[in-house]
């Protein structure tokens, strides 16, 4: 656990000699990676998306792919694909199979909204299968394997929405905010004034898979597990549902999102070298994973209700069950 704190504040200064703030969604893109999943970062051009990915993968001493997502990207732009191979010694030809740029540890899909249906189900198949099947034959991807996305929030003309059950499969949906005045002007002065930072690596994959194998071993109390689920189960339309979810909402979040935030908690409780997951971790990381779970309304959009708005409602709603009084599931979770 110690050695695993440590070298998140190795990765998080190194971070630093490229990338001004945005300490929480560094935290946010290194939570993903250290469960094993992958995130989708939203933000308006020129808030560094793909910088801080591209110092991630750097820092981290892995290999890192970029796909810039248009409209006329074939599934095979990414995959690969197969091609015929002659033999110059017998004359003989052969399929050969050239491995696209999904074949890497840390892949950006960059405006990932641009691309049609057809290549986004590529991608999401493989990073839930972590392998791309072309001709009949599998060929699994690397590991460690994780995809960021990134995509425009105000730029929506000729882009392809990517479905809620799609959207589903990112562990988070990670908000890039403008920086602060003090962030500006040292964004400005450094990139004005001299060469850019080069980081170093201070994690290879054999690393951050010892990290992702403790995270799986934080120990995590019975009752945290059920205030996952009270969160969770909270968001879904029921006659006894919190009036802000009859009110506001339209649809919930399913089941993936309580083991998220249960693996979320964990990874946090790494990164702050606490020895076992507490309810603070999982408050810290519930807007990130349910924000792009739930579906708001008419009645939302109307009063300007937003789906933060509505999970921060439900966070300070919500009591953390009392370890000593949790019984059956079904007398706590509302």
């Amino acid at each position: 656990m110690e050695e695993a704190k440590a070298a998140a504040d190795r990765l998080r200064a190194e971070m630093h000699k490229v990338i001004v703030g945005q300490d929480e969604v560094f935290q946010q893109i290194l939570l993903a990676i250290l469960c094993g999943s992958h995130a989708i970062v939203e933000g308006v051009p020129g808030l560094a998306k793909t910088l801080i990915v591209s110092t991630i993968a750097r820092s981290m001493s892995l290999e890192f792919s970029r796909i810039q997502f248009t409209p006329d990207l074939m599934p095979s732009d990414m995959t690969g694909t197969e091609v015929i191979e002659e033999d110059k010694s017998t004359g003989s030809r052969s399929l050969r199979f050239v491995r696209g740029p999904i074949f890497a540890n840390v892949v950006l899909a960059d405006e990932i909204n641009r691309t049609p249906p057809k290549t986004q189900a590529a991608l999401l198949e493989a990073m839930q299968e972590r392998q791309v099947t072309v001709g009949g034959v599998a060929h699994r991807l690397p590991n460690p394997f994780f995809v960021l996305a990134t995509q425009n929030p105000i730029e929506q003309e000729g882009t392809y929405p990517l479905p809620e059950a799609q959207l589903d499969r990112f562990m988070f949906n990670i908000r890039v905010e403008y920086p602060s005045a003090e962030d500006e002007f040292e964004i400005v002065r450094r990139t004005t004034s001299g060469p850019a930072a080069d980081p170093v690596p201070v994690l290879d994959a054999r690393d951050v898979i010892r990290i992702q194998e403790l995270v799986r071993q934080v120990p995590i109390a019975d009752h945290l597990v059920h205030y996952a689920l009270r969160l969770v189960r909270a968001t879904r339309r029921a006659d006894d549902a919190p009036k802000v979810v009859r009110d506001y909402l339209a649809w919930g979040a399913g089941p993936r999102a309580s083991q998220f935030l249960v693996l979320g908690a964990k990874a946090l409780a790494v990164l702050e070298g606490t020895e076992h997951a507490m309810p603070a971790h999982m408050q810290a990381v519930a807007l990130p994973i349910l924000r792009h779970r739930i579906i708001t309304n008419f009645n939302a959009e109307a009063d300007g209700v937003t789906s933060d708005r509505i999970i921060e409602s439900l966070l300070a709603e919500i009591p953390i069950p009392d370890p000593a009084t949790t019984g059956p599931i079904g007398r706590v979770i509302r």
